[in-house]
């Protein structure tokens, strides 16, 4: 029995999700499958596109390689578009002249930016922001350019205006309607999103019709100007078109396929389109008159296509919901069901924090017992509640206004998640249920990475992993397994707990604290966790006797253990500036020692290849030359990376240098939860890359801003904004308050991201805790960090006094002997460990 050939036209987010489902499906084996693009990537992750930005690669978004394909026998053809489709002899037309017979075929050719029709528009450095080319060439024009321009205030044009935020330009916004994201928000709401985008230094102009984009009469100043129909102008050096997204229905125009009048291929509830044997899904197609323009509504699409296609019809599509939360410029923003209150009768509860800078609304029906509606803006973390409520359509308590005013009795506890029916819809990314992740946790998942492989909950956009853990453990606490924040089996207490115990006891060594508070002899996950709290609270010298069987390989050895078993030397170089003098000692140094050199990304210089009998050496010709540790081996303050400031660029407004060295003298040592990581920018262009770090500062013209809890690493994230043109003294008060209460209430190796991710009320709270001293400890936080500060000890320094402690660095108990197992070649005229292949070689030439 020959086949079914299933040609899949647009390889994108949700073409795949079809593939992906097809694959999973019981007969896959009776389907051949061949997906078509224009593009030449395999599909990739659009939710995220703006991480590219923050240092992700086109790698770290795919959602899919060839290796995956050719595995599951998936065949593919890229950029090569596909002009024509013969409904009658089921035979597609590529632009190359390729042709491909179907037996079904499935549209899911997505949308294309639209571009207003503006004389002007189709220049040189007028841009759209819809895929990883296009980010490219964004990011080739900002390199060219000072100020950069957005059109439209949707979802859309926003991440746009953050892309540009983040490549250094003076960022504008321009919308044709009276506020920003018209769509999702009401006016008040549209109002307080304006007002905090501004706050972060981006020029917002709606109600702007732009007639003509002309180039600029004052050529010195900007490469175009703006002319809007009031008469009024913009110059700017590069425009991004984000003003929405149309249907790609060219085909199927092409081909006679119905579409609607606005656009858009008609779907039936099979995902049928009016031709036999095609289906259009995703942004394409039109279902009821509209088109959703949200990945979720897609899979769904996807998911019925095949389950109809496989031959089962109980699958139907019937429309999306389309709430949507997202973090925009930093700043939460949510949209649930009827936020306009356009259904009859409908009511509304609204709460507006000016000190706060948070609004939310919702939205209930006449009688004043279902919740129809939402909006959420600077504090989005009820969304999850509130979605499932309106989902649910879940009774709403007596005092429906309980649900936003939080000083109201009852709020917080006016939903619980037992009594969600088990089809409640969780993950609307991929489709998971409350029953699904219930009965994963009774199949054995008991933690959050586990749950998601087995579900693929929490594995999109992210916005449910909240709403999915606790439901986790629920489920966990029902089959009779106590969920509890315990570190480890050795203490009945969270790290947050044990760390307060060795602060109010004043506790000195892990001994003391076990006796006490814990039981038997401690662990891998204990001790060092306990040796981070002591450090940060005593900065003792770590390799006490007393403390030294606590710690991992890095830290006892004060250096990072490397693959072939040799260490790297990072000696600190604060701020990134270093003499003439000292870079000629780390020049000799390494070739001395024959290391291999790489500067990092925190603007230091990294030796690698020293064997351990040879970094007491080492770091003994490096402290006579003036350095100290870089503290590269520890769960602490790494480094504080600046630009060049105003002492040379001639964009700098304030002498970052300086200030990125004061810092990193004063925090360097401390000891915390995970690694920490500074950097400090001269002005807005944002060298420094400083919102991606756990503190950044950016120059400002009145003083410093300062973000807080960003994240390079595995999850990128931007820092928040947390004070503006501060001065000096107030900057490092905030500081050192900030890092000693993520010290105190975080999670053993939490990052800075996560641990304000988890923080029971935001940002928000953060604030009210370290610049309005809410719970009254700023004093004491301050005097913590004085203390950390003033105990200061470069430990190389502290071990090269000690004889004692030098007999640890050498490779053999009763021996002097050096590794003989070591072995390298050499690539771009260095040495670096021998693979495997090699080492063959090179003992068969010994």
């Amino acid at each position: 029995m020959s086949k079914q050939r299933i040609v899949v036209v647009g390889n994108g987010m949700v073409g795949h999700k079809f593939i992906e489902t097809l694959l999973a499906a019981p007969n896959a084996e009776d389907f051949e499958i061949t997906t078509m693009s224009e593009e030449s990537r395999l599909a990739y992750d659009r939710v995220h596109l703006s991480s590219v930005f923050g240092g992700a690669s086109a790698k770290d978004l795919a959602l899919t390689d060839r290796e995956f394909y050719r595995e599951h026998g998936v065949t593919y053809r890229l950029s090569d578009k596909v002009v024509r489709i013969d409904t009658q002899g089921k035979t597609l037309h590529t632009e190359s002249g390729h042709q491909k017979s179907y037996d079904k075929l499935i549209l899911a050719t997505g949308s294309y930016p639209f571009i207003p029709p503006i004389p002007g528009a189709d220049q040189a450095h007028c841009l759209v922001y819809r895929t990883i080319d296009d980010l490219g060439m964004i990011k080739a024009s900002s390199e060219q350019s000072k100020i950069g321009v957005v059109v439209g205030g949707g979802l859309l044009g926003l991440e746009a205006a953050n892309a540009l935020k983040n490549l250094g330009l003076e960022t504008h916004v321009v919308e044709f309607a009276p506020q920003l994201m018209a769509v999702q928000i009401d006016e008040m709401g549209g109002a307080l999103l304006r007002r905090k985008i501004e706050e972060l230094g981006l020029g917002v102009h709606t109600s702007k019709n732009t007639q003509k984009i002309v180039l600029n009469p004052d050529a010195a100043k900007t490469r175009y100007r703006m002319l809007f129909s009031d008469d009024s102008f913009l110059d700017t050096d590069m425009i991004v078109f984000s003003a929405g997204i149309r249907p790609q229905d060219e085909l199927a125009r092409q081909a006679e396929i119905n579409v609607g009048e606005r656009g858009g291929i008609e779907i039936d509830n099979f995902c049928r389109t009016s031709a036999d044997d095609v289906y259009a899904i995703g942004e394409c197609a039109l279902w009821g008159k509209r088109v959703f323009g949200l990945v979720a509504p897609g899979y769904s699409m996807a998911k019925v296509a095949v389950s109809h296609i496989s031959g089962d019809k109980s699958e139907r599509f019937v429309g999306a919901d389309m709430s949507t939360k997202l973090k925009l410029l930093g700043v939460d923003v949510a949209s649930i069901g009827d936020a306009h209150a356009q259904a009859e009768g409908a009511l509304s509860y609204n709460y507006h924090d000016g000190v706060g800078q948070t609004y939310k609304r919702i939205v209930v029906s006449s009688d004043g017992k279902k919740l129809l509606g939402a909006i959420m803006v600077g504090d989005a973390q009820d969304y999850g509640t509130f979605l499932q409520m309106y989902l649910n359509a879940m009774d709403l308590p007596a005092q429906a206004e309980a649900l936003i005013l939080p000083s109201l009795e009852g709020a917080g506890s006016v939903i619980g998640l037992e009594s969600l029916p088990d089809t409640a819809q969780i993950c609307s990314c991929n489709d998971v249920s409350k029953g699904a992740i219930s009965a994963a946790v009774q199949q054995g998942c008991s933690d959050m990475t586990a749950l998601k492989a087995s579900t693929n909950a929490a594995t999109g956009c992210g916005g449910c992993t909240d709403l999915v853990k606790q439901i986790m453990n629920i489920e966990l606490a029902a089959l009779g397994v106590e969920v509890n924040n315990h570190l480890c089996e050795h203490f009945d207490y969270s790290r947050q707990e044990l760390a307060d115990i060795v602060r109010i006891k004043k506790l000195d060594t892990f001994e003391q604290l076990l006796t006490t508070w814990g039981r038997g002899l401690g662990c891998d996950v204990c001790k060092p966790a306990v040796a981070s709290i002591l450090a940060s609270y005593n900065n003792d010298y770590i390799l006490k006797d007393e403390h030294v069987g606590l710690l991992d390989t890095n830290d006892k050895y004060l250096a990072n253990m490397q693959k072939d078993g040799t260490y790297s030397v990072v000696p600190r170089v604060p701020g990134g500036e270093i003499t003439p003098d000292k870079l000629i000692v780390l020049g000799e140094v390494a070739k001395y020692y024959g290391l291999y050199t790489k500067i990092t990304g925190g603007q230091r210089v990294d030796l690698f290849g020293a064997q351990l009998h040879e970094l007491p050496e080492i770091w003994q010709r490096l402290i006579d030359a003036g350095f100290e540790t870089g503290h590269a081996y520890g769960k602490s303050m790494r480094t504080v990376k600046s630009c060049v400031g105003d002492s040379w660029c001639r964009y700098g407004v304030q002498d970052s240098v300086s200030m990125a060295i004061t810092l990193e003298d004063r925090y360097k040592g401390l000891r915390s939860p995970h690694k920490i990581k500074l950097a400090v920018s001269g002005c807005t262009r944002e060298c420094a890359e400083a919102q991606s770090k756990d503190a950044g500062i950016i120059a400002t013209e009145k003083g410093w801003n300062l973000y807080v809890c960003g994240n390079g690493g595995m999850r990128p994230r931007h820092g928040d904004l947390f004070a503006t043109d501060l001065d000096d003294e107030t900057l490092i008060k905030y500081i050192d308050r900030f890092f000693m209460f993520y010290i105190r209430t975080a999670e053993r190796l939490q990052r800075t991201s996560v641990w304000l991710e988890n923080l029971e009320g935001g940002l928000a709270y953060l604030k009210q805790v370290v610049i309005e001293d809410k719970l009254g400890i700023a004093q004491e936080l301050e005097s913590e960090m004085t203390k950390v500060v003033g105990t200061y000890q470069c430990e190389w320094k502290t071990t090269l006094e000690d004889p004692k402690k030098l007999k640890r660095f050498q490779h053999f108990v009763n021996s002097n002997n050096t590794d003989p197992s070591l072995l390298y070649t050499r690539e771009r005229g260095q040495q670096r460990p021998a693979n495997a292949l090699e080492k063959i070689e090179l003992l068969a030439v010994d």
